[in-house]
């Protein structure tokens, strides 16, 4: 499939692309302190609107599962998180504002929707906090305070679906978890108990050495362990697998890429991992049979 150049319109760096749950609208966080929405097709891309209401550089933009009506988060420098409504098509509004943290907001993450309408945000003021849709139109807030003291940089859900379950088998409760990386260069992974975040992996992740640019939870589709994939400063990605509850996670190096990494994304069927890095270039890595990482691709810019 022959490469697309997409023109955003931003007028500054253009931060994160989000492409909607159909495939047909990407949302782009730019310097610019807009969203932006464009339509995309296989042979054409068009601008839809603009999204204003940030006071600094927006760093992500997040499409919440389409059960919940049209709906996208989006996070700044400006300390707040907002989540916009589409009314009629491409007509956004500000639905809700949170400004509970005081200082950067770097990541966000929607929960896999059987948990809810459900949004976590990591800060440089160390905390994460979540966010739950009530029935009421209004929203519960829990934190996790100083989950990574000196800022966090990234958050990423667990799949709702327990290791090695059959895949919508139903009857087991969802998997409640998160993974947050920060500039303790440290990965960690939290679970509630009684309603209250508390860490589930001790001790923390540490195989890095500077801050932990982005974190991400592989889908697991009924394999038999869990998956995170960490990048880091340091110019490395590793790899963090635990088989079982309970068990200690293990940490593999992937690549060291000898710049910093940025960005980490799985496919959908959680067994290709797109890595975005400082010399621009992303490329696609795939676990071979004897566990070792193998390049498949670059994608060429």
């Amino acid at each position: 499939m022959p490469a697309q150049k997409i023109e955003s319109g931003h007028q500054d760096t253009v931060h994160d692309v989000a492409m909607d749950y159909y495939g047909k609208r990407l949302a782009t966080a730019s310097s610019d302190q807009t969203i932006k929405i464009i339509g995309v097709s296989n042979s054409a891309s068009q601008h839809l609107a603009t999204l204003t209401g940030h006071q600094g550089p927006v760093w992500q933009a997040a499409w919440a599962h389409p059960k919940f009506g049209s709906l996208l988060a989006s996070c700044s420098y400006d300390g707040r998180v907002i989540i916009w409504k589409e009314g009629n098509q491409n007509e956004w509004t500000q639905a809700h504002v949170f400004d509970d943290h005081k200082s950067s907001v770097n990541s966000i993450a929607w929960a896999p929707h059987e948990l809810g309408l459900c949004l976590a945000c990591g800060s440089s003021d160390g905390n994460i906090s979540v966010f739950t849709a009530r029935q009421d139109g209004g929203w519960d807030t829990s934190r996790i305070d100083q989950a990574h003291p000196l800022g966090v940089t990234s958050v990423s859900w667990a799949p709702s679906t327990a290791p090695g379950a059959l895949v919508g088998s139903g009857l087991v409760d969802p998997v409640l978890k998160l993974c947050s990386g920060g500039c303790d260069n440290t990965v960690k992974v939290w679970k509630p108990y009684n309603g209250v975040w508390k860490m589930d992996c001790f001790p923390a992740l540490q195989m890095h050495t500077d801050w932990v640019r982005d974190v991400a939870w592989a889908p697991n589709l009924g394999l038999p362990k869990s998956t995170i994939a960490s990048a880091s400063q340091d110019g490395k990605v590793i790899i963090w697998t635990v088989a079982r509850e309970g068990d200690q996670w293990e940490g593999k190096i992937l690549n060291d890429f000898k710049t910093p990494v940025w960005r980490v994304s799985w496919s959908l069927t959680g067994n290709i991992l797109a890595v975005a890095d400082g010399n621009n270039n992303v490329s696609l890595w795939k676990e071979a049979v004897d566990g070792d990482w193998q390049q498949v691709t670059t994608v060429e810019p």
